[in-house]
């Protein structure tokens, strides 16, 4: 139960950063930290929790990261279903916070709510293949960076700014493609609210990034150096 409330509160801090950011920050009149800053953002939710949940729950704070970490080995398949229900129940209270807070707004509509898309609904109009392709490869890697970060030969004490700095050099590249998911979780947590749209693309953002996970952790498995 503790690392269940771990990951609920470390992916509530993802959403919240990270989705926060670009529905509060990135727009801003003069100050705006733009999809640079939102970037960033998100990078940074996941570096402050590695260090303080992730001698606790692993810090996971995504399913499709807990079904890489089981293809390569170093999770339990028993603990899959309530590691992913706790990161889905976790972005929702993210999104539902980020929600109060910025309905306090006059004149708040709710538009995209840093929403995943493609076609119409792509930041830059990119189409459902290149969705695909971006979330399938971007989870990849991101998957590499964190089986190999954590490895026990990997030099120790790191693992938090790589993992960070991945996540955050992947938000560079794929922002204007998908807003970036890699993610479902924090994909689901903004598709409740907005609906329409979002709900019916709401598939991509799960089997793409679960399907970018899986590969990597098989890959990363057969390269691994014995511990």
């Amino acid at each position: 139960m503790k690392k269940l409330v771990a990951e609920f509160i470390g992916t509530l801090w993802l959403v919240l950063g990270g989705c926060g950011s670009a529905v509060l920050a990135a727009g801003y009149p003069e100050l705006g930290i733009g999809f640079v800053g939102v970037s960033i953002a998100f990078g940074l939710t996941v570096l402050t929790m590695v260090y303080a949940i992730g001698h606790i729950s692993g810090c996971h704070l995504n399913p499709a990261v807990s079904v890489g970490l089981w293809m390569g080995g170093r999770f339990e398949a028993k603990n899959l279903a309530p590691y992913i229900l706790a990161q889905v129940l976790g972005g929702i209270a993210g999104a539902g916070i980020l929600y109060l807070i910025a309905s306090g707004k006059s004149g708040f509509e709710l538009g995209g709510f840093a929403a995943n898309g493609y076609g119409a609904h792509s930041p830059d109009g990119y189409n459902m293949v290149s969705a695909l392709v971006t979330e399938v490869v971007m989870t990849f890697m991101f998957l590499i960076i964190i089986l190999g970060a954590t490895h026990p030969k990997a030099p120790r004490g790191f693992a938090g700014v790589a993992i960070g700095l991945g996540l955050t050099l992947i938000h560079l590249i794929s922002i204007p493609v998908t807003n970036t998911s890699v993610n479902p979780a924090r994909s689901t947590s903004q598709a409740l609210f907005v609906g329409d749209w979002a709900l019916s693309q709401l598939w991509l953002f799960w089997v793409a990034p679960v399907v970018g996970a899986a590969i990597a952790g098989l890959v990363y498995k057969s390269l691994s150096p014995e511990k």
